[in-house]
């Protein structure tokens, strides 16, 4: 099938990014920014989701979508179960991206650096939060292994209920949470005419020296504008 004529209208030039207008030149805050302003869209049903991507020591990438469960100048959050594919590339390979894309809004926002588990307390007071099903959920999934069919997952799940029918469900074990702490944010504003705004984000670093359009930001950071 070709797709050579599939594309979308995005914003007008009003909505352009501009360097002047982030007030507070980190892109922590500049998140903080964009992700409210999504958060109280109703259009957007899941704000938090995001792709994540790892790669194994070897360098063979895969993604897929989790849902982040929190921010800050630390980095960003997400929980899933440490034997699963994406838990098994990161312990051996523990950096990672994220990309977020708000349709709604034209934006997107790529987000790379290492990886670290949470600790174990932080996991335990997220898990008891979780909704019941959510928590039986984990418990009966043994993630990213093959399973004989979805009767086998339903029996599963439906033991569990019944056991823990009274509440007190346990966290696995294997189930657990990580942080990407943030060496790299990129903002992208997309534009109609394809002269997206592309604003990055980064720690000085060797392999990457300053250049004469890189500019000094807030906490550390540099930030730069790219070609779209």
């Amino acid at each position: 099938m070709d797709l050579s004529n599939l594309r979308a209208e995005y914003n007008e030039k009003t909505n352009v990014l501009l360097e002047e207008q982030i007030k507070v030149k980190d892109p922590i805050v500049l998140f903080d920014e964009w992700f409210k302003e999504v958060q109280h869209d109703s259009r957007t049903v899941e704000p938090n989701a995001v792709c994540l991507a790892t790669c194994t020591k070897s360098g063979a990438p895969s993604c897929r979508f989790v849902l982040l469960k929190g921010y800050g100048k630390e980095g960003f959050r997400f929980f899933t179960h440490y034997t699963s594919r994406k838990g098994k590339e990161l312990e051996e390979n523990p950096r990672a991206a994220l990309t977020f894309y708000w349709d709604h809004f034209n934006r997107s926002v790529r987000v790379e650096g290492d990886v670290e588990k949470l600790p174990i307390a932080v996991a335990d007071e997220y898990f008891e939060k979780r909704p019941f099903q959510s928590q039986i959920g984990a418990l009966c999934s043994d993630q990213s292994k093959p399973v004989a069919g979805r009767h086998s997952l339903v029996e599963k799940e439906n033991y569990l209920k019944k056991k823990y029918s009274d509440g007190g469900v346990p966290r696995p074990p294997q189930w657990g949470g990580y942080l990407v702490k943030p060496k790299v944010v990129e903002f992208w504003q997309g534009q109609t005419d394809r002269l997206h705004d592309r604003i990055r984000f980064r720690f000085p670093n060797d392999n990457e020296p300053d250049g004469i359009l890189t500019k000094p930001g807030e906490n550390g950071w540099i930030y730069e504008r790219l070609y779209p």
